[in-house]
């Protein structure tokens, strides 16, 4: 395939690589750093959703450090700044290409279920329990993996230590970052659980009250919480005194009584984070148009669901329609890879899961014949069988789709020497469970809600029920794209279940309609995953193809947002492309070692 070329003149690489404006600091506080959606160079380059963090990766690659010691150092920091989407108390998958050998490799590091859950922990007289006293609860928390996966990758790829890596953040942590209108916002909807757990409360709500935007948050606990595991390694969590704290916070939730909400605990033990273990695995592969495309293998179910749909894709030629038939055709074989996503993705520890016959040709033939330019397939489309594809029978199955908390956060990294890293990590929910460790500075996570609590289609196996020691499905994306052996692009995204669908819109919009990188990105979202009506924002509404599309009998629901996107790409030249959000999230933070002058 010949992925067409970004069209840059050098003066656009120099605005968009130097010119961008400077947030103020506030008194006292630590200069914000500048925030720009792309940057060109060489040197490396690194993109996440905050310009903090960001720095953080941009000092370790100046430093000499991989892309692996740079991711590690860009997701500490960002449990500084972005603590309610990812940190010590949370999990997440680690994609890797090596410049060495030409291998992708990957590190699943999602949460477990402590061995005391059982398929009917969230079922109270047969019933599943309030979702938000679930999430808000010691019962919903997951063993965390972070910092595990961050040992596991510095011991795979990285050439400086735990302790090196985590620097950065721990200075940040101590010395604080300014507040800004996304961080104000999600602190507001989250401010009548945060108040219930006094360390909570302590922390992000100073005084009471929300954070002013241009203020100063500082976390010491945090900060020491950092140095410990940088001095002690990882074993303070999960063989010693950060873990005991865990284990106590989990199964004797905090909670202010004054605050009269039901936290139901939890019941994780020592043995449970002593157990805890990464999954180095073999990523997903799918050959689309002559490029190898590389994801997360389940117990995520992003690599499969983007394979298959890029598998149906593959077969009709999506640059030369028009914009209409593209998004129905990318509409249409979201619905179909959910509908195969729910039926068999789930943790392959504990069940027979299909990964290659999900991403095979003849299955995507089977499920790609369904699809009509001038129609809309019923929805719940039923789910095919990827051992036994049946040829082009349409059908619908009585089905719930399942919840999976709406954010994460995302980052790419690319080093001088070639290698790529997509990371994408959360804690679930906005704000996890809400409850901070007391004396440690970060949130526990509420990963167990990704769990579904009762099976989705009455009458069917489903993959995704509780089990003590099982991983719950996820739907993070991070995406590796090889050109001849060599690293092309990386993507990835928060946003639960929509990831899927908004890592789908940025490869098919770089690779097949001939946006740049950050045009891409930057694009207008909509997000269907096998339901009557697709999620879309408004300006994907404010298009005249969507009128198109409701003419064919696609119905749409305005949501304000979808996912938060960042890659990087590389020129045949060997420069660097750093792309995140224009505007989603206040924009991203993209930067190069040595931009293009």
């Amino acid at each position: 395939m010949s992925v067409r070329p970004v069209r840059l003149t050098l003066a656009a690489i120099t605005s968009c690589a130097l010119v961008a404006p400077v947030a103020q600091a506030a008194p006292g506080g630590p200069p914000a750093p500048p925030k720009q959606a792309e940057a060109v160079g060489y040197g490396g380059a690194v993109s996440s959703v905050d310009p903090y963090a960001t720095q953080a990766g941009i000092e370790v690659l100046r430093r000499g450090g991989t892309a692996t010691d740079a991711a590690v150092a860009v997701a500490a920091a960002l449990g500084v700044t972005e603590p309610y989407s990812a940190g010590v108390g949370g999990g997440g998958f680690f994609v890797h290409y090596d410049a060495k050998t030409g291998a992708v490799e990957t590190i699943d590091g999602r949460e477990t279920a402590p061995a005391s859950v059982r398929e009917d922990s969230f079922l109270e007289n047969g019933k599943p329990i309030p979702f938000d006293e679930a999430v808000t609860s010691g019962l919903g928390v997951g063993v965390p993996g972070t910092p595990m996966t961050w040992q596991a990758a510095l011991d795979r790829w990285g050439t400086k230590d735990l302790a090196e890596v985590l620097r950065p953040a721990e200075q940040l942590a101590r010395k604080g970052f300014v507040v800004d209108e996304t961080f104000r916002q999600q602190t507001a909807e989250n401010q009548e659980r945060f108040s219930a757990f006094p360390a909570t409360r302590d922390l992000f709500l100073p005084g009471g009250k929300l954070p002013e935007v241009g203020s100063v948050l500082r976390n010491p606990d945090l900060a020491d919480t950092y140095r410990t595991l940088g001095t002690r390694g990882i074993n303070a969590l999960y063989h010693g005194e950060i873990g005991e704290d865990v284990v106590k916070t989990v199964n004797q939730p905090p909670a202010d009584p004054a605050a009269n909400r039901k936290v139901r605990p939890g019941g994780m033990t020592a043995d449970d984070l002593g157990d805890y273990d990464v999954n180095e695995q073999a990523p997903t592969h799918v050959n689309y148009r002559g490029l190898d495309v590389y994801g997360m293998a389940p117990v995520s179910s992003g690599g499969t669901t983007v394979g298959e749909a890029l598998k149906i894709l593959e077969r009709t030629d999506l640059s030369d329609g028009d914009k209409t038939a593209y998004l129905h055709r990318f509409l249409e074989a979201s619905k179909i890879g959910f509908a195969d996503r729910n039926r068999w993705v789930g943790d392959p520890e504990f069940n027979d899961v299909p990964t290659e016959e999900l991403l095979s040709a003849d299955f995507a033939a089977s499920r790609a014949c369904l699809i009509s330019d001038d129609a809309v397939l019923a929805t719940p489309v039923a789910a095919g069988d990827p051992r036994n594809p049946q040829g082009c029978q349409a059908g619908t199955a009585a089905a719930a789709e399942p919840y999976e908390g709406p954010n994460t956060t995302h980052l790419t990294v690319a080093d001088a020497w070639g290698n790529v890293v997509a990371y994408t990590l959360t804690i679930e929910q906005t704000g996890g469970s809400g409850i901070v460790v007391p004396g440690r500075g970060f949130l526990l996570n509420n990963e167990l809600t990704d769990f579904n609590f009762s099976p989705v289609t009455p009458g069917q196996p489903d993959p995704n029920l509780p089990g003590p020691g099982k991983r719950p499905r996820s739907s993070m994306s991070p995406t590796i794209v090889l050109q001849d052996g060599k690293p092309l692009l990386a993507a990835g995204s928060p946003g639960g279940a929509t990831i899927i669908t908004t890592v789908l819109q940025v490869l098919t919009g770089r690779l097949d309609r001939g946006l740049s990188l950050v045009d891409a990105i930057a694009e207008p979202r909509a997000s269907q995953r096998n339901s009557a009506q697709t999620e879309a924002e408004p300006g994907f509404l404010a298009q005249p193809e969507a009128e198109k599309l409701k003419a064919i009998g696609h119905q749409f629901k305005t949501t304000a947002e979808i996912g938060s996107a960042t890659g990087v790409e590389r020129l045949p030249d060997g420069r660097w492309i750093a792309a995140a959000e224009r505007e989603r999230r206040g924009g991203g933070a993209a930067a190069v070692v040595v931009p293009v002058r």
